[in-house]
């Protein structure tokens, strides 16, 4: 495989990388939390500069349907059915938000988003954050649209004025698909195109009623094509939504095996919207199937953020969670499909080797960077991936994917030092060259390099 640094030319500007506190943060705290905060967001870890924090729609403990604890939110609204009043307690949900400022204090986050997977509980149909009771049926109310606006917006101006420096919020999470039904298992809420454009139509009237300092965020679309560019065609319709939503939010599940999914989003989203930003803001493995202990995690998350940023066209990529709950199957291995697994109370945690396909990219390609067009078509059934980046600073970074056999790299470029980082089962983060600029390398099997180049 060759890389032709020479020719390559400069794509789109990253703003960065970041991952979601959703379900676990709540349960995060005292040594834990102080050592995942840096691990995330600190300079020795990953480095990471985008925030995601769950604006969770909370519970009737009488009218539940939801069972693990990890799936369930603290609000920070609290309704009381019986006398149908309801006020906010903005101290609850307080070991999220001792988190949150953890990792603020870190000095890395310039992006801070609100997200809801649901309304509030007390708002939708059935009284709960988990769906409608029929399959692809909204449960949300148009009578209650406006109610979940000003809840929402409530929540972001509670959030600016303690000095959380929240700059996007997001309040709907992945609308096409079913939620709710006869099993439920997670906050959800399906909405059809017309219900999603009418709600974010009220929500950016009121952000400049408001005049709000946040961006409206989304449409967190669930997968990269399907019913993404009806979303996306219906907002740029709406000059109201537009003036304060020039970032779009789309996830890149189910086609992780299908970088042409990634050219035809760049060619009919990315580029016809020129004018949008475009974030990758959710993605875990799924189905997983990578155990924690295994660099095969590493290898498909590195394979997936190389091709969202430069096939697709992304300008940043956000991790689902970066910890769930441990996971032990039938042959002893844990398959919790995070960067972290822990026990629900985080009396023990463990590090999994798919944390380390981030690190790849965040330790190394800091925000400014710009992608090349140096991204070469899979070889060998996609078991081999090249990603190049020049950096604020003027060196070039690339991500090699290796996961086949022992291969050969041949680098044309003009360059004088070069430093490679590798990471296989073995060893990670490890060294393995820092001299002179070679115009080849051997990449091993199973193996994961990042190569600086000045």
């Amino acid at each position: 495989m060759r890389i032709d640094y020479r020719n390559a030319k400069k794509q789109q500007q990253l703003k960065g990388f970041g991952t979601s506190s959703c379900w676990w943060s709540q349960y995060c705290s005292g040594k834990a939390a102080d050592e995942l905060a840096e691990a995330l967001y600190g300079d020795s870890g990953l480095k990471l500069n985008i925030y995601r924090y769950n604006v969770g729609g909370g519970y009737d403990p009488d009218n539940v349907r939801v069972t693990n604890p990890w799936r369930l939110t603290e609000s920070l609204y609290e309704f009381d059915r019986e006398t149908e009043e309801g006020h906010y307690n903005f101290d609850n949900d307080r070991t999220a938000r001792e988190f949150m400022q953890k990792c603020l204090d870190k000095r890395n986050i310039d992006m801070l988003v609100l997200f809801a997977n649901s309304p509030h509980w007390s708002q939708t149909s059935t009284g709960q954050a988990s769906g409608s009771l029929l399959y692809h049926t909204c449960n949300l109310p148009k009578m209650n649209y406006k109610k979940f606006v000003d809840y929402f917006l409530d929540v972001t101006e509670f959030f600016l004025k303690s000095g959380i420096p929240v700059t996007h919020i997001s309040p709907i999470n992945e609308p096409q698909w079913k939620w709710g039904g006869s099993y439920v298992w997670q906050e959800g809420c399906h909405y059809e195109t017309n219900e999603l454009l009418e709600i974010f139509h009220l929500f950016a009237e009121e952000i400049i009623k408001r005049d709000l300092p946040v961006k409206l965020y989304g449409p967190e679309s669930g997968e990269l094509l399907g019913l993404t560019a009806e979303y996306i065609d219906a907002f740029s319709k709406d000059e109201t939504i537009m003036k304060v939503m020039p970032d779009i939010a789309v996830h890149s599940y189910h086609c992780d095996d299908k970088p042409e999914d990634r050219i035809e989003f760049r060619k009919e989203l990315v580029e016809k919207y020129s004018s949008l930003r475009f974030d990758m803001s959710e993605w875990c493995e799924l189905p997983n199937k990578s155990p924690t202990d295994s660099i095969k995690g590493a290898l498909i998350s590195a394979r997936v953020i190389g091709q969202d940023l430069t096939l697709a066209g992304f300008e940043s990529w956000t991790a689902w969670v970066a910890v769930n709950q441990m996971s032990i199957k039938d042959d002893g291995k844990n398959y919790s499909d995070a960067w972290f697994a822990a026990e629900n109370d985080f009396s023990q945690y463990v590090q999994a080797k798919r944390y380390f396909g981030m690190a790849h990219f965040s330790k190394y390609i800091p925000v400014g960077s710009y992608c090349l067009d140096t991204a070469n078509k899979p070889e060998n059934e996609n078991t081999l991936n090249a990603f190049s980046f020049i950096t604020p600073d003027g060196k070039t970074v690339s991500v090699i994917v290796n996961e086949g056999g022992k291969t050969e790299l041949s680098l044309d470029g003009d360059f004088k030092k070069m430093q490679v980082i590798s990471s296989d089962d073995n060893e990670q983060l490890k060294i393995i060259y820092d001299g002179d600029y070679k115009t080849s390398l051997t990449v091993n099997e199973n193996t994961l390099l990042t190569l600086i180049l000045e």
